[in-house]
């Protein structure tokens, strides 16, 4: 549905001189049209495009010239003419094309003539001499080549000349760059020039070859000759220039092969002369003299590495690679290239080049597929896939796949796939599905992880060769494996990608495999079924992935399929609706079906009337409670292939329906996606209008009639402004008092959406337009919205009031517009920071007014000359002048008082809201056209001059050394002291001494120095003022450093946006400008000082908003003198940085503070293709960095370290900055081992951030994943200084480790090495060919294991894992437990013990998770390792004094049976194993006994292991495998020596929490029905219950006693309530009481949630059994439930009743009979709307529950009627208070319960002790936003409550008897509402910006006063209600 608009082509006309005119017109005759005529009349034309049409009428004009035209004259004159036309055109215009096009159609006779002409012009042009207009001549040369024959002949008749001319022009060009060194402007021009002048002699030599290889060849002193040695000679030069542009180099190293190409003789020769240079072995006395002279310099022995890749790009692209024409010495030089191409790739790691590379061994892979086709079987061998330049070139695939630069990983895989189809080449006889090589490379592909992106691409190119099915042969699980894959975003693509290749290929082979279509099935399950499955059960991001990139791919591919999928769900989609967190099948079936209506696969109206999907069921979508069904649902209705298509009622009826109960979604993405498919929405409603006009226009009106008498244009044109109408009434409603943020956020989004979609161009008929439902309340509305603390609707109103400002203006008055801008001015000084920005808004609202100036400048601005009425100025211009006057004097007005006293500014008028509107107002204006220049010229020059005095009032504070605590607010002596020591320190300019005493400030009157309270100043630290007002307000600290920081922040912007006003072109008048270069570079040394000095973070961050803005506007300045400033300034700051200077004013402290900031805007301004700041600064930055061991050093290594932090992070420096990290990782591992604190803490900050630049910012939480994480091939090929440098530091380390001495001797860097090593991992595409193996590590990691510091031990068995292979694992566990001592061992090292055992540990685990074991041997190789483990024993049991090696052994002894008990693996060997194991455990102290105290080191982790051992053993030996074996040895394992009963007897808590929690799972695993037979775990739990009880009572831990009453609630209550009499001597109800009491008494919310839980089940199940419960527990059951859910409640407590409430709704709230009572069950419903109002979304959808159980039990009970079940929170409440005056109405309780209700509408709240108590407060919170619920809407609540009581007042015909409760009603209603009324109009003028929280509250307060005496007057009538409209 997305339209292109074709883009306008602009077209230059020409235009003729005087004498050209005169000569044509010599010739023209009036009477008939001649060539001369049509000339004059082309010449006359204005337009480009018309002078193309008339060229064209050239050729066949002068085919009918009937006389001989080469005799005449007007011919020769008109060509001339055009000639010099042809030339004068820019080559980029249309018009030369077309002319050249009509001159190719001359007739024979003309073209000698034409020739004549044209030559002549080619000679005038060659003579140009300037050099800046050489381009003009090369762009005319081109063109004369390319496929414009008379401009080829041309250019041949001149060739010499032509040659000269080029010879000249790359020699000057060069020679001008030289002379303009470090101009950069003039210098990439003129880089562009020579790279055309290159590629025009290119193009000379290639197309006229035949010219050079004539007869001039014979004698070398011919010119032809001379000239091409020089540009060869040329050439060769700018291809060793290191300095030039790498496209002039590159496209040098092309010239230099084909020019020697075409003057070397022989050419058999030619390919070895290539060969030589390459390599480096050209023999000088082997070559021509004349190549010694023009290439002397290609022939040495060391070319640099850019150089020869140049040069085998030229040799690939310029030499005939097809037909072998080059014989065997062509096919060496293929091999060479390739060997030379592989060699640098290891050495080239900048961007720019590694990206180059990987293009031309792209090129290399076609060049030599075309040279197999007719090469030798010698070749075939060589690029055989079994070959070692296809290992090589494949190694280098490997490295290159997961590369960062997009360029390089494309490549790579064009790479790939090239090497496929060289080796299928070179085997073109046999067969390739079984193919060794191929079969090789899928079995290491598949072995690979899915999280390498290079596998899918890679696995996507051997499908094409071998097919889809050769590979599920393999492995059958491959489509379910990559779906899985999907729910990662950045693999989606990739991973949909391959699926796509796959079905295709796999559908392709079926159809010519089998005749019949009986394979669909067999495909549909292998590709589909997985889909569906996924689609109803998988997690949010799995299936959102799948629906956006692989289901459109499917249905494209196979558009039958959906068919399939429908019939499926449908069949499953009433049972399974889906739930909060999956989507169900509903959810599915949605999703497919949008997918395929946007697709065009299917129309809406067919499945909606075929009965496919019912209109109750896309309902049920659009309010499920999981989000991504309601968008597809709404994607159902408003996507479609055709945007013209008609919306229908329906469509339109459903849209209304979504509307009411889903704009107040919490989540940003939701509300995104909601607004975009409204958008097609309406633009499909504005198409389909508009083709709805021209048919009700067209004739065919009857035809129209004739064929669909349902619907008329006018109609479906009247239904559609009825729904826009009521689709902006339903939003302008939205913006409520009180509505939430994302209710009024998703309101005016669409309304933005509608004003721009429907707003009409002249003269074409609309269907709608918002101005006409707009009025005067509607924009106030709109105004208000600018209150809100949210900025971004803020921006949306704002945004919506500017498309209708005309009628906004129109529809308000002058006096309303006068309170507006008074506001305004109030709120710009207000000390609430959100409110400065209101004022900006209401400002550049009242700027667009035509009489600002006269309704409400006039009093402001009486004194200031008024700008003449100039009818020219524009009123946004005047207005903005005005406004920002205005605010200036008052702004200078008040820094002048701030100068006095900060403290008073700082509670009064802080400066900075004011600085704010003057920077919004600025932004408004388009700075291009101003008419008022002088006036804006005063006024900028006087912004800056404020700025800089507003800077110097508040820098002293920002600049302090403790920002932060400059005032600070503890009272005690200490802090008084340290705060006098920080204000001498910055003496600040501040004249009333307040920073040295805190005085109380008196508005009229001094203060008597008398009261000052010297004895304890710090005693009133908040000084107390009393303004104009006399309101008392208190300065705190934190208001003073705001207002400092925040004026500082206000004036970088302000002046960063100044900057911005330099013109762009520096040749322009210096007058032009409103801001003269003077005044920008007295910004930016302002900006230098402010970043070089601030020690306030918030500052410098804003500081450096700034300057940022000025360093772009600087690097795209033409001045010279602007443009080099960046340079200098990074010079003077490195120059000081390294001078160490002691009286320099750096900070060394706060990360360098402003510092780094300054140098990265520096160089992020600096343009992507040029670093060469970027260069010279990290040259500098690394030499610092590095650690020297002068102490005058230190602070410079501690800069350099935190520069280069901020620069590393930088993602603006991109790639370039890649070719610095190894070095920078150099630098941090080498500073951590410095003796100076300050450098080894910058160098870990270093550190971390390289880490992420290398590895990519971590995602998830699992520190193993495999996702940041980089195979160690690729890591050392992209960093391959760190392989030695790594190796070595590991050495070093473990040399210090190695010492015989037990004395700890830690190695500082240790810990970073195992880091880095940790991120790496195995590949099994890791060949033999890398240098950089991984084995040299391993031994070192191992020594690393015998650390005496336990961390580094954890980290080295981490770190081991990646550097062995995983079928290596087996071998190196058994040589490391091989290694452990015996018991009769000498010296027996503990560390040495725990360090080995952790590394077998991991090793272990990683090789039980790797999908990668090979499986044959791996039984034999487990039985190995068990063997081993079982001589080791002893370190298991006591013989071994070292409880930590005891644990550590333990472990692995856990690892190994919960593997082998998962797979169930029997046999001898294996009954031994677990024998041992028991005799461990009947050893242990559990068994007998603990000697120790909980002190000793070691013991808790050890109880810890032995316990999992015990659990483990106890649920392998519960196993029926066991239990029913015959043998003797089972019968012993199978009485374990302990059981669980004896766990939780023991002493530690923390074996018993482990016991516990084993035993809650098995319960849940037996709940479940996971264990299928009655024996296995469930024998474990025998008899448990009285244990549980009994410990219920005892249990002390609080973590024990949360999971006893876990499990006790989670058991079934008919096994333990007879068992309370015997063990714990309680009747059921004294259980209850006790439970209730627990939770009375306990502070911890888990026991009070779980308690409230277990109690009531017990109150359900008592009353279920109809048992008695008094009266009193009961209500204080259900005043637990209520206490519960208070909104300040935490979410665990919230969580816990909502689902007590789900489990009490059938059998207690909607029961037929009032179990409870009315007032009980009433205040429990209560709850349950409370808790659909909580802020929390997760509250929220468990309350929606018990809707769902509701509605669930609705359904049921009346079985024809479709109910909404899985519904979101705002439709649940709407559901929930229809139910509850439904089930009034079924209890016939309606009289009872309507007052009640009525109380609910009314509220809790008083309002008159609500404003009272938030009044003071509201200032002591600067950024207190007022209300915590930002979802809760209450009038949502209070309108749907009104509607249903309405309808049930109305069916019931209500009356109420009781008319005392009904008065007593009546009487607090008018109460209230006359004290709202009284506090409304006590309140300010404009008080929704001044008093907004009070006033929303009011307002809320009103609405819900004026419904409920609404309701009781209903009431008050004789009990009919036949007002039937209140219920609208």
């Amino acid at each position: 549905m997305v339209l292109k608009k074709k883009k306008e082509v602009q077209v230059d006309a020409f235009f003729l001189d005087h004498q050209q005119l005169e000569k044509l017109q010599r010739f023209s005759k009036a009477e008939e049209q001649n060539l001369a005529s049509l000339l004059l009349h082309c010449a006359q034309l204005s337009s480009g495009i018309q002078q193309i049409q008339c060229i064209k009428q050239i050729t066949p004009l002068v085919k009918m010239m009937n006389q001989n035209p080469a005799s005449d004259p007007m011919a020769k004159a008109c060509l001339d003419v055009l000639g010099e036309t042809y030339f004068s055109l820019g080559v980029k215009n249309p018009l030369k094309k077309v002319l050249a096009s009509s001159l190719n159609g001359l007739p024979e006779q003309l073209m000698t003539l034409a020739l004549q002409s044209f030559v002549c012009c080619l000679r005038e042009e060659l003579k140009t001499t300037d050099v800046y207009l050489y381009r003009k001549v090369l762009d005319n040369l081109a063109s004369c080549m390319v496929d414009f024959s008379l401009g080829r002949a041309s250019i041949k008749n001149l060739f010499e000349e032509v040659l000269q001319f080029l010879q000249k022009s790359l020699i000057d060009i060069q020679e001008e760059n030289r002379q303009n060194h470090g101009n950069h402007i003039v210098q990439t021009q003129l880089m562009h020039d020579l790279l055309i002048a290159i590629k025009v002699s290119m193009m000379l030599v290639q197309k006229l070859q035949e010219n050079i290889q004539g007869g001039l060849w014979e004698h070398h002193e011919s010119s032809v000759w001379q000239s091409m040695c020089s540009l060869l000679k040329s050439s060769t030069n700018f291809l060793m220039d290191a300095t030039l542009l790498q496209t002039v180099q590159t496209t040098s190293g092309l010239a230099v092969i084909l020019f020697i190409k075409a003057m070397y003789e022989p050419v058999e020769e030619l390919p070895s002369l290539v060969s030589d240079l390459l390599l480096g072995s050209v023999k000088p006395a082997g070559v021509p003299v004349w190549f010694v002279s023009t290439c002397g310099t290609l022939c040495t022995e060391q070319l640099p590495d850019s150089v020869r890749l140049f040069l085998c790009h030229g040799a690939l692209a310029m030499l005939e690679w097809k037909n072998g024409s080059m014989g065997e010495n062509g096919e060496k030089l293929l091999l060479d290239i390739v060997s030379v191409l592989l060699s640098l790739s290891s050495e080239l790691k900048e961007s720019s080049m590694a990206t180059s590379l990987s293009r031309i061994l792209a090129i290399w892979t076609n060049s030599a597929l075309a040279a197999l086709i007719s090469g030798s079987p010698n070749l075939k061998i060589k690029l055989n896939g079994n070959s070692d330049v296809i290992g090589n070139v494949l190694e280098y695939v490997y490295t290159h796949w997961e590369h960062p630069l997009d360029a390089v990983r494309h490549q790579t895989k064009l790479i790939f796939k090239n090497l496929l189809q060289i080796h299928r080449t070179t085997i073109a006889d046999s067969n390739e599905k079984s193919d060794p090589f191929f079969e090789r490379l899928i079995k290491r592909l598949l072995s690979l992880e899915w999280h390498v992106k290079g596998k899918y691409a890679s696995l996507g190119c051997l499908v094409e060769c071998v097919g889809t099915e050769n590979i599920l042969q393999l492995d059958r699980t491959i489509p379910v494996q990559i779906l899985d894959v999907i729910s990662d975003q950045s693999l989606a693509p990739y991973a949909s990608d391959l699926l796509e290749t796959m079905f295709t290929n796999h559908k392709t082979h079926f159809t010519l495999s089998f005749q019949e279509s009986t394979w669909i099935d067999q495909w549909h399950d292998i590709w589909v079924s997985p889909l569906l499955v996924i689609l109803c059960e998988g997690n949010h991001d799995q299936t959102t992935y799948i629906i956006d990139y692989y289901l459109p791919k499917l249905l494209k591919r196979s558009p039958d399929s959906l068919s399939y999928m429908i019939r499926i769900l449908q069949a499953s989609a009433d049972a399974n609706l889906g739930s909060r967190s999956t989507r169900g099948a509903l959810g599915a079936l949605m999703a497919c079906l949008r997918t395929a209506r946007a697709h065009g696969h299917l129309e809406l109206l067919n499945i909606m009337s075929s009965g496919l999907v019912s209109t109750e069921r896309i309902k049920q979508g659009l309010v499920h409670q999981h989000n991504q069904v309601c968008i597809d649902a709404l994607g159902l209705l408003c996507e479609t292939h055709r945007s013209t298509e008609i919306v229908s009622m329906e469509e339109m009826q459903l849209i209304q329906f979504f509307m009411m109960y889903n704009l107040n979604s919490q989540s940003p993405a939701v509300r995104q996606q909601i607004c975009s498919l409204l958008r097609k929405l309406f633009c499909r409603i504005q198409e389909s209008s508009q083709v709805l006009f021209k048919l009700e226009q067209s004739k065919s009106k009857q035809e129209l009639l004739e064929n669909s008498t349902k619907r008329q244009p006018l109609g479906i044109l009247q239904q559609y402004k009825d729904f826009m109408s009521s689709v902006c009434d339903k939003l302008f409603e939205a913006l409520f008092p009180g509505s939430s943020h994302p209710t009024r956020f998703s309101a005016l989004s669409i309304l933005g959406l509608i004003a721009e979609i429907f707003s009409a161009p002249k003269g074409q008929a609309q269907v709608f337009q918002l101005e006409q439902v707009i009025d005067s309340v509607r924009v106030q509305t709109l105004i208000q919205c600018f209150a809100s603390t949210f900025e971004e609707v803020k921006v949306l109103a704002f945004g919506l009031l500017m498309k209708l400002r005309d009628s906004a203006f129109n529809l308000q008055d002058s006096a309303n517009l006068d309170l507006l801008f008074q506001a305004a001015m109030d709120l710009s000084t207000s000390t609430k920071p959100y409110d400065c920005v209101t004022a900006s808004y209401l400002f550049n609202f009242l700027i667009h007014h035509k009489g600002l100036q006269h309704i409400c400048l006039g009093k402001w601005v009486e004194h200031n000359p008024q700008v003449d009425e100039n009818t020219s100025v524009g009123t946004v211009e005047k207005n903005t002048l005005a406004v920002i006057k205005l605010l200036l004097v008052n702004v200078e007005e008040e820094i002048f008082q701030a100068k006095n006293s900060l403290l008073r500014a700082a509670a009064s008028f802080p400066m900075y809201g004011r600085v704010h509107c003057i920077t919004g107002a600025l932004q408004q204006l388009s700075l291009n056209n101003l008419t008022l220049v002088a006036e804006w010229k005063e006024t900028v020059a006087r912004l800056i001059l404020m700025s800089y005095k507003l800077s110097a009032v508040v820098s002293p504070v920002v600049q302090s050394s403790s920002p932060e605590g400059l005032i600070p607010m503890d009272s005690d002596s200490e802090s008084a002291d340290r705060l006098q020591m920080i204000l001498h320190e910055i003496q600040p300019q501040d004249t009333n001494d307040y920073f040295l005493q805190a005085k109380i400030l008196k508005e009229h009157c001094k203060v008597e120095s008398g009261k000052q309270a010297d004895h304890r100043p710090m005693e009133n630290i908040c000084a107390e003022m009393r303004g104009k007002e006399m309101q008392t307000c208190d300065v705190t600290a934190q208001m003073v450093l705001v207002c400092c920081w925040r004026s500082m922040k206000e004036v970088s912007l302000l002046l960063g946006t100044l900057c911005k006003l330099l013109p762009s072109q520096a040749a322009s008048e210096p007058s032009d400008g409103l801001i003269t270069v003077e005044q920008v570079k007295n910004i930016g040394e302002y900006f230098k000082h402010h970043l070089l000095q601030s020690r306030h973070r918030g500052a410098f961050e804003l500081a450096y908003a700034g300057f940022v803005q000025l360093t772009e506007m600087l690097s795209r300045c033409n001045s010279e003198s602007l443009h080099k400033m960046p340079e200098e300034w990074l010079s003077s700051v490195l120059e000081e940085i390294k001078s160490c200077d002691p009286s320099s004013t750096l900070c060394a402290t706060r990360r360098s503070a402003g510092i780094p900031f300054y140098i990265q805007a520096l160089l992020a301004s600096e343009p992507k293709k040029k670093t060469d700041l970027l260069k010279m600064t990290m040259k500098e930055l690394i030499s610092l960095a590095a650690p020297l061991n002068e102490p005058s050093s230190v602070i410079p290594q501690v800069h350099a370290l935190n520069i280069l932090r901020a620069l590393f992070r930088d993602t603006r420096l991109g790639e370039n900055i890649m070719p610095y990290v190894a070095d920078g990782m150099q630098a941090a591992i080498l500073g951590f081992m410095s003796p100076v604190w300050a450098v080894r803490n910058s160098s870990t900050l270093l550190f971390s951030a390289l880490i992420t630049r290398i590895f990519g910012v971590k995602r998830g939480k699992d520190e193993n994943s495999k996702k940041n994480r980089m195979t160690g091939r690729e890591f050392f090929s992209r960093f391959p200084s760190l392989y030695p440098f790594l190796l070595k530091q590991l050495e070093v380390v473990t040399n210090t480790l190695n010492s015989e001495a037990e004395e700890l001797k830690i190695h500082p860097s240790l810990f970073l090495l195992l880091l880095i090593l940790g991120r790496l991992y195995p590949s099994p595409m890791d060949g033999t060919y890398s240098a950089l193996s991984m084995a040299p590590f391993v031994p070192l990691i191992i020594r690393c294991g015998h650390s005496p510091v336990y961390r580094s031990r954890e980290m080295s068995g981490r770190a081991l894992v990646p550097f062995v292979m995983v079928n290596e694992v087996p071998h190196t566990v058994l040589s490391l437990l091989e290694g452990l001592p015996d018991p009769t061992s000498p010296c027996i090292r503990q560390n040495y013990i725990h360090g080995t055992l952790l590394q077998v540990f991991h090793l272990l685990r990683s090789y039980f998770d790797s999908k990668q074991r090979v499986s044959s041997d791996f039984e034999q190789r487990l039985d190995d390792i068990i063997t081993c483990i079982g001589t080791k024993l002893w370190l298991a049991k006591r013989p071994n004094p070292c409880l930590v090696t005891r644990a550590a052994y333990l472990d692995v002894l856990v690892l190994l049976s919960t593997h082998l008990g998962e797979f169930q693996k029997q046999g001898m060997r294996l009954f031994g194993f677990w024998e041992e194991v028991n005799k461990v455990i009947s050893d242990s102290e559990l068994v007998s006994g603990i000697p120790y105290s909980s002190a000793v080191p070691g013991l808790i982790q050890y109880l810890e292991s032995i316990t999992k051992l015990v659990l483990s053993v106890l649920s392998v030996t519960a196993g029926p495998d066991i239990q029913s074996s015959s043998s003797p040895v089972a019968k012993r394992i199978a009485k374990p020596a302990l059981s669980i009963a004896h766990l939780l007897q023991c002493e530690f808590h923390e074996v018993r929490l482990l016991a516990l929690e084993a035993a809650l799972l098995w319960l849940k695993q037996i709940n479940s029905k996971q264990i299928a037979e009655g024996g296995g775990v469930l024998c474990l739990l025998t008899d448990f219950e009285g244990t549980l009880l009994t410990m219920a009572l005892k249990e002390k831990n609080f973590q024990c006693f949360c999971k006893v009453l876990e499990i006790l609630y989670n058991m079934d209550l008919r096994n333990v309530l007879p068992k309370t009499e015997g063990t714990i001597k309680m009747n059921p109800n004294e259980l209850l009481t006790w439970s209730l009491n627990v939770i009375d008494i306990s502070n911890s919310t888990e026991v009070q949630s779980i308690g409230l839980k277990f109690a009531s089940k017990l109150v359900l199940h008592l009353l279920q059994n109809h048992q008695q419960i008094s009266e009193e527990v009961l209500k204080k059951w259900v005043q637990l439930i209520v206490d519960f859910c208070g909104d300040e409640q935490q979410t665990e407590m919230l969580l816990a009743a909502a689902e007590v409430l789900k489990s009490i709704t059938t059998f207690l709230l909607i029961n037929e009979k009032l179990i409870l009572g009315l007032s009980d069950t009433l205040a429990l419903w209560k709850c349950v709307i409370l808790l659909l109002q909580n802020e929390d979304l997760i509250v929220r959808d468990t309350a929606a529950e018990v809707i769902q159980v509701a509605q669930y039990e609705k359904k049921s009970s009346k079985e024809t009627e479709f109910a909404l079940r899985i519904v979101s929170a705002p439709m649940a409440l709407d559901l929930a208070l229809g139910t509850v005056c439904e089930l009034l109405q079924r209890w016939g309780q309606s009289r009872a319960g309507v007052p009640v209700l009525l109380g609910w509408l009314l509220g809790d709240s008083d309002p008159k002790t609500d404003p009272e108590a938030s009044a003071p407060e509201e200032d002591d919170y600067l950024f207190d936003k007022g209300e915590v619920n930002f979802w809760a809407e209450k009038l949502t609540h209070v309108r749907q409550l009104s509607k249903h009581l309405l309808r049930l007042i109305s069916t019931t015909h209500l009356t109420l008897p009781d008319q005392g409760e009904l008065n007593r009603l009546s009487r607090i209603a008018l109460d209230q509402s006359q004290l709202v009324g009284h506090l409304l109009r006590a309140l300010p003028p404009t008080p929704e910006f001044t008093k907004t929280a009070e006033f929303t509250r009011l307002s809320i307060q009103n609405e819900r006063i004026s419904v409920c005496l609404k309701i009781l007057d209903l009431l008050k009538t004789d009990g009919t209600c036949k007002n039937e409209n209140l219920e609208k």
